[in-house]
């Protein structure tokens, strides 16, 4: 397995444990939450179950028959793990939890026994009553069972989040452990393509990081003996196009409300800076009330959005950024585009829009890989704050910053990110640009703070007679490490 190792330790000491464990795993779709989980414990399961994807439910008005439908599955599952066929299919989830638990104890060894519910979420059709009966067969017996480790999965993370790890009902304070799924890193990502025989240059790595963000389900469909640009033209516009609905499914796939999420998203892509929550109003015509609110913390739970506050304005108005790769290339190339050739991204390589979207998105892999950015600069165990400042939030015309990283140091950087095919040379114009930016932020810093210049590019600085402008320098292999 490629990467996870310390997520593989947290779940290998909850097996060895001799307590009963109601463990969480979360994250966003595509992620390798049920690889993960099979690898580690395929071979000890007393019980695994994954919920039915609810798309073709999305209209249905008779709410028994979704309901039906999860429950015949649930007892299909329990037949092929050993349950009696003397039993009848369960008419309620109340049933099914405790055909589940006369199973479990006829399996009872006093050994570990390990129940794997796969896709949680969508076990909770409406009106099911399922969260009741899962409460009950937890509260009522799992937890009394010292040998049980009971793992829940699921890609709806605000569902998660509210049902079951912030619960105030039955289940308050009743999961002992969470693990959270996290995309590769670019690092990582190296590593499952090279495991898997493809063969790409760290810059292409990048440029794939772009599209398919750190997601092993996307990466696994990358072809062995292809380019970069012959694997992204096979997955969104040849014949094949493996890629080419995944954004509706996936929205569909986790959200009860998949339309509402794509526009929100869609008018975040816009601007790269993110909006405010009354110009997303504006854009998506949805009203600013208890559903707006409820819509973005969804979106920032899953990982496709995040809300920060710009440098210098305090807690005042806060924006919500697009930060999800996939989405941003899709909405960007292939969304609504379905006469594009076959051979689009190939033939459009040096295209104006294609070269100014990577300096765009390169910025967003920058702010995914933080961590990296500050363990460069020798600053991992400072506290630190991030954000953007661009000149709409400005009233000095001119002003656009990339990335502010304010530390607890006293020291500011000043970001620029520059996605190159070689060094990166400072003209004239560009110092004079740079001057005026560092000047700026100068006059609204403390007087106890300084400023550091920082590049962030592919392959380096081109030495001239302003490359001395930079206090630090970063490059991909940094990101890499």
């Amino acid at each position: 397995m490629i990467g996870r190792k310390k997520e593989i330790d947290e779940l290998m000491d909850l097996y060895q444990n001799n307590e009963a464990e109601l463990v969480v795993i979360y994250g966003r779709r595509r992620v390798g939450k049920t690889y993960f989980v099979n690898q580690c414990l395929k071979e000890k399961f007393a019980f695994r179950h994954a919920g039915l994807s609810p798309i073709e439910d999305e209209n249905e008005t008779n709410y028994d028959r979704p309901l039906k439908r999860q429950l015949k599955h649930f007892y299909k599952s329990l037949q092929d793990y050993g349950l009696s066929d003397n039993n009848t299919m369960p008419e309620d989830w109340l049933d099914a939890f405790y055909l589940l638990i006369q199973l479990l104890k006829s399996k009872d060894t006093n050994n570990r026994m390990v129940v794997f519910l796969d896709e949680l979420p969508w076990l909770d059709t409406p009106k099911s009553g399922f969260i009741t009966a899962f409460e009950g067969f937890w509260n009522n017996w799992g937890c009394h069972n010292d040998n049980l480790l009971l793992i829940v999965c699921g890609s709806s993370t605000s569902w998660v989040m509210d049902k079951l790890i912030n619960n105030h009902g039955g289940l308050y304070d009743r999961v002992t452990y969470e693990i959270k799924m996290s995309p590769f890193t670019l690092a990582e990502c190296e590593e499952y393509l090279k495991e898997r025989k493809v063969k790409l240059s760290r810059y292409d790595i990048v440029c794939a990081y772009m599209i398919v963000g750190g997601i092993p389900y996307y990466l696994r469909y990358f072809k062995r003996g292809y380019s970069l640009s012959q694997n992204i033209d096979h997955l969104f516009f040849s014949q094949t196009k493996k890629l080419r609905d995944e954004f509706s499914r996936m929205f569909h796939s986790i959200f009860a409300k998949p339309k509402m999420m794509m526009d929100i998203v869609k008018a975040l892509s816009e601007r790269n800076s993110g909006l405010t929550r009354a110009e997303i109003t504006e854009k998506t015509h949805y009203s600013g009330g208890g559903t707006l609110t409820k819509a973005l913390k969804s979106l920032i739970a899953g990982d496709f959005i995040i809300k920060y506050y710009p440098y210098g304005h305090g807690k005042k108005t806060a924006y919500y950024k697009l930060i999800d790769p996939f989405c941003m290339f899709y909405i960007k190339f292939v969304e609504g585009r379905d006469s594009l050739d076959q051979y689009f991204w190939i033939q459009n390589q040096t295209s104006q829009s294609i070269v100014s979207w990577r300096g765009f998105a390169f910025e967003n892999v920058c702010f995914n890989h933080i961590e990296k950015i500050k363990s460069a600069l020798g600053i991992s165990g400072i506290n630190t704050k991030h954000s953007t400042w661009s000149k709409r939030e400005d009233d000095e015309a001119g002003t656009q910053i990339d990335m502010i990283i304010e530390r607890d140091d006293n020291v500011v950087n000043l970001c620029e990110m520059k996605f190159y095919s070689n060094d990166f040379a400072i003209t004239k114009d560009y110092h004079r640009v740079l001057i005026n930016r560092r000047s700026l932020l100068e006059n609204k810093l403390p007087k106890k703070k300084i400023v550091h210049n920082t590049l962030i590019t592919t392959y380096g600085l081109k030495y001239n007679e302003y490359s001395s402008f930079f206090d630090n320098v970063i490059t991909l292999d940094a990101l890499f490490e």
